[in-house]
């Protein structure tokens, strides 16, 4: 029987959160691994390890009056794979202004290995940490005018559901997420389950909680689970590149030159730091374009190759079942968002 080791989640409690937010985010991720294996009868294996953390420690009052016990104290979390900061429920500057003690730890665990996400008005506490100066982010639409006031420095996308910037700085290796708020944080929670998890268990926690996974926009956080940690600002200038031009025709060659070394130098500190060649890079980048369109609905294999960068509707569709054992109609049929 495998084993896995559960990630572990930090979920950000404050006075002034969101209830339903706060235990919204505990119930999606502590579940996941439980629910889909309780209905089958099989063995529960928690994937993610969920604690509430609050400045000391102290219980959370949220903005519908309900009290939450704290599960942690803040100040004693060193790291975690993922931090999640609910919806800001009260009056926004007043809740900043209150839980100011929150934005140091914001910025520390911001220096760590740490993804980072928001829900809502969550992304208020990032900006004010400065955590989404000079990236993309998005909110709730109704605070989109005030976002766009307090923190000019960010490219706030409010018609986006979900967004994916990279790290802050070159110390950093997480990436920080932002949902639009309501429903759009199932949107990123499943993202995130599928980044950790696989695309399999993902479906799974989608199935069992019956969310409508159809997603808005996929360009911002497209290729987010290919995204392995590495310091080589070369390769991942490279890998960026890839990301926003995979439906064209790309060449290792033109890549190297772009960056000034020779294909073989740049082969090498890819294989070093992603453990893919180039080639190899920009087929996975394409495949889950593909993957992705196939689960929003219909679309042609013809169409679906084309829109990824594939001439060769032959070529694309051997690549397609080498990665993932499937045809693309296979896949489709099996994990389009219209089955779910």
């Amino acid at each position: 029987m495998p084993y896995f080791k559960p990630f572990k989640v930090i979920i950000i409690g404050f006075d002034g959160v969101l209830g339903s937010a706060l235990t919204g985010a505990l119930d999606l991720f502590s579940f996941t691994g439980v629910s889909w294996q309780r209905f089958l009868d099989e063995p529960v294996e928690p994937r993610f390890n969920v604690q509430i953390a609050s400045v000391g420690g102290v219980d959370i009052r949220c903005s519908n009056r309900l009290i939450m016990q704290a599960h942690c104290d803040i100040q004693e979390v060193a790291e975690c794979d993922l931090l999640l900061i609910p919806t800001i429920g009260d009056s926004i500057d007043k809740v900043l202004s209150r839980n100011a003690e929150l934005i140091p730890h914001l910025k520390r665990l911001a220096d760590t290995k740490s993804d980072i996400a928001s829900n809502c008005s969550g992304a208020f506490f990032l900006a004010k940490a400065g955590l989404l100066d000079h990236k993309i982010a998005t909110t709730h639409w109704g605070y989109a005018n005030k976002f766009k006031a307090d923190f000019p420095l960010v490219d706030l996308q409010e018609n986006q559901f979900v967004t994916h910037s990279k790290s802050k700085s070159d110390s950093q290796s997480g990436n920080i997420f932002c949902a639009a708020g309501g429903s759009a944080f199932y949107d990123l929670g499943l993202l995130l389950i599928e980044r950790y998890c696989g695309r399999e268990i993902s479906t799974q926690v989608a199935k069992t909680q019956i969310i409508d996974s159809k997603r808005g926009n996929q360009n911002s956080y497209t290729n987010v689970t290919l995204h392995k940690p590495h310091s080589d600002q070369l390769v991942k200038q490279v890998q960026e590149f890839i990301e926003e031009n995979f439906y064209q025709t790309i060449q290792v060659s033109g890549l190297a030159a772009m960056v000034n070394i020779t294909p073989r130098t740049l082969n090498r500190r890819f294989q070093s730091s992603v453990a893919m060649r180039p080639i190899e890079y920009i087929q996975a980048v394409r495949i889950e374009q593909a993957k992705r369109l196939l689960e929003l609905g219909d679309v042609t294999i013809k169409s679906l190759a084309e829109q990824v960068g594939y001439d060769d509707i032959s070529s694309f569709t051997r690549l397609f079942k080498r990665a993932t054992e499937l045809t693309p109609k296979e896949y489709q049929d099996k994990f389009s968002r219209l089955a779910i």
